[in-house]
């Protein structure tokens, strides 16, 4: 699609150049991907790419895990430990949703962004590393700034260019293209001996669909249906895998947010 071309291109523009990039964009649009891309278009491409999923660690274990930390620095710490920045020295470290670093971190990534320098947890000894940071966020940082909660100046420095990966109800035409794709690496893991084909109510289905989760969702559908396909062509597409509920009376409702669409005989599966 336009939109995704537009994406790339000004992605392997920015991408040599040896300065942040803040990546925005709803779940499952691919950031990482994006962030891994721009790592391999520029000179750091043989160094390391190391990532972080800020959201997935407790605030007191990010300090730890960007920096590291030295022996006895809390209980626990029976060794020192290099962190996230030392382990990408010479390459790029991907910080995923930033916006969910406490504010007394954030400072000490500003220190490595403008000096390129930091101290482990239970060190004053100052650390020197070489590393492009590229961050990614599906928050409101600027909203964040102004409710006290990110600092500008961090984000300042982080948004030398800032690049919104398009959602996939704005990139409609290449729904199928990426089903396809998964279709057939899907079929290649479970062992099918074909390449999946998608019936014309499949491709509907998919089409049609608003894709709240993005491409993650749109794998985890399209891996789904290949699965429960029998022969070699897809017919059947569930977004929501649960079985309806039971009302009062009864008789049986969609979960919340079923998508509606063509019947199954499947009993466990939901009316698309």
């Amino acid at each position: 699609s336009d939109v995704f071309l537009e994406f790339q291109e000004r992605l392997s523009r920015v991408a040599p150049v040896p300065r942040p990039v803040l990546l925005i964009g709803e779940r499952g649009t691919g950031k990482e991907l994006a962030a891994a891309r721009l790592h391999y278009l520029s000179g750091r491409w043989q160094k390391p790419f190391v990532a972080l999923n800020c959201a997935a660690l407790s605030p007191t274990l990010i300090e730890a895990e960007l920096f590291g930390y030295e022996r006895g620095a809390f209980t626990g710490a029976v060794q020192r430990r290099a962190g996230r920045f030392e382990a990408a020295d010479g390459g790029t470290v991907f910080l995923d949703e930033i916006g969910n670093v406490p504010l007394e971190v954030q400072e000490k990534i500003l220190r490595v962004v403008e000096y390129q320098a930091f101290e482990r947890v239970g060190s004053a000894e100052a650390v020197e590393v070489d590393v492009r940071i590229v961050a990614a966020t599906h928050a409101d940082l600027p909203g964040l700034c102004a409710a006290g909660r990110f600092r500008p100046d961090l984000l300042d420095r982080l948004s030398f260019e800032v690049l919104r990966l398009p959602p996939l109800r704005e990139r409609r035409g290449d729904v199928l293209l990426l089903a396809r794709h998964f279709a057939a690496e899907m079929a290649r893991e479970i062992g099918r001996p074909y390449i999946p084909e998608f019936a014309p109510e499949a491709v509907a289905a998919l089409e049609a669909h608003p894709w709240p989760g993005n491409v993650r969702e749109l794998k985890n559908v399209v891996e789904r249906a290949v699965c429960r396909a029998e022969g070699a062509t897809v017919a059947e597409i569930v977004f929501d895998p649960f079985p309806r509920q039971a009302g009062p009376a009864g008789a049986t409702a969609p979960v919340a947010g079923t998508p509606v669409g063509p019947r199954t005989d499947d009993p466990l599966a939901v009316p698309m």
